[in-house]
């Protein structure tokens, strides 16, 4: 089992932090530049809080969990080791992690909010390395943690990560317009909340083709229409809608004549 010093203080390093240590992975120690949140996070892992900028232990994975943007700047700052230098981002690239030698990535396929700690044994990990050596320390690690793990290139990553956009972003912030139109007429926004609920558990037991429904899916031009009509007022919704429901046509093979995009 590869032991890790984990580099981060936010939501991926709690949740990662604990999930491996759920595991019984050795974590070595945490750190991160915030000073506060370091100590935080040290006391909920149980495990020691590494000064920043100090020299760090021997550890065979330093995992930078930090935003994506960061990573470069963190790999910058830290000491040429024999550690697999490792970040958590799906779509990023290993050369991001240079000049460190041996390189590797260890991204969840979940959202991670904040709250309870999320139970990441059925969650998919995906690992990639630069070496035989990186890509092996990787894979022990994600084994540890979940008992589902596929091995991607920096390529199958990207598209993996415009998918797992588009299946969890965008329909969340979707229901987010929703219930703004809810609140407009002065309805409880969370009078959608069951159709949501039944919508997912159907698109996760019967695919989304048998999943989907609605007047777009039926061919209902008319009604399309008139719902983009009732967002004449909210441009960037009406386009949105309009798009959309012509790509539900045109998938499903009906006619898109009438439909003002």
């Amino acid at each position: 089992m590869p032991s890790v010093i984990l580099i981060g203080t936010g939501r991926m390093a709690y949740h990662l932090g604990h999930a491996m240590i759920e595991a019984d992975v050795p974590v070595v120690g945490v750190s991160g530049r915030n000073a506060e949140k370091l100590a935080d996070l040290s006391r909920y892992l149980d495990r020691p809080a590494l000064r920043w900028g100090a020299p760090l232990p021997e550890a065979d994975i330093i995992l930078i969990a930090t935003s994506d943007d960061s990573i470069a700047e963190v790999a910058a700052a830290l000491a040429a080791s024999k550690s697999v230098m490792a970040h958590t981002a799906g779509a990023v690239g290993l050369d991001v992690l240079a000049p460190h030698e041996q390189r590797g990535v260890l991204w969840p396929v979940q959202t991670l909010s904040h709250g309870a700690p999320i139970d990441l044994k059925d969650v998919p990990l995906v690992v990639d390395g630069n070496t035989a050596e990186a890509r092996e320390a990787m894979l022990k690690l994600a084994r540890a943690i979940s008992g589902s793990v596929f091995e991607l290139t920096h390529e199958q990553r990207e598209v993996m990560h415009l998918a797992a956009v588009l299946t969890s972003n965008f329909p969340v912030f979707l229901v987010r317009e929703a219930q703004r139109l809810l609140k407009q007429q002065k309805l409880p926004p969370n009078l959608l909340m069951p159709l949501w609920r039944t919508t997912a558990n159907k698109v996760s037991t019967i695919g989304p083709d048998q999943a989907l429904t609605g007047p777009a899916r039926r061919g209902d031009t008319s009604s399309v229409q008139r719902h983009i009509h009732l967002l004449e007022s909210d441009p960037d919704l009406r386009r949105a809608y309009a798009l959309l429901s012509t790509m539900v046509l045109k998938a499903y093979g009906h006619d898109t004549d009438g439909i003002d995009v």
